[in-house]
């Protein structure tokens, strides 16, 4: 099973990096291209423990629903969230933040597994692994440019 590890310098409280994380706005605008939307659960604000949140979203072509849980949460340094429903057969999504010298450490171990056994297997290896990389860094980017400027105010 493919493990994404991603680590990203914010140059920002930890607090607001682990708020702006959790925040259901700030996902929804830094992944406007796939035009996704909270459509039940926690649809507005900051998710908390035990928060499930329904996105809907365009990936390859297809209108595709996926429900996550925040299943732990331990502020400001930590929180899973993972798929409870949806495309995948296993989607673990660990954030862990540290501060760091002065900054904050972001840390994302992207756990997945792709359905259909064999032919998943080929996917994940194709292309699946390099498109979720470059989807969890194209949000870290915005979380990164939302925490360091003053955007973060509209989040929090």
């Amino acid at each position: 099973m493919p493990v994404i590890e991603i680590h990203t310098i914010i140059h920002a409280p930890i607090e607001r990096c682990f708020l702006l994380s959790l925040s259901v706005y700030l996902h929804k605008d830094s992944v406007s291209q796939t035009k996704e939307e909270a459509i039940a659960g926690a649809t507005t604000g900051l998710m908390q423990l035990h928060d499930t949140v329904t996105w809907q979203a365009n990936h390859f072509g297809f209108r595709l629903n996926m429900t996550s849980k925040i299943a732990a949460y331990n502020p400001p340094t930590y929180f899973v969230s993972e798929m409870i429903k949806g495309p995948f057969k296993k989607l673990y999504h660990q954030h862990l933040f540290k501060e760091q010298n002065g900054h904050t450490l972001m840390t994302d171990l992207f756990e997945l597994e792709a359905p259909l056994g064999v032919l998943g297997r080929l996917a994940e290896k194709w292309f699946l692994v390099k498109y979720m990389e470059r989807f969890l860094l194209m949000r870290n980017r915005h979380i990164k440019n939302t925490a360091e400027g003053t955007d973060w105010l509209k989040y929090l």
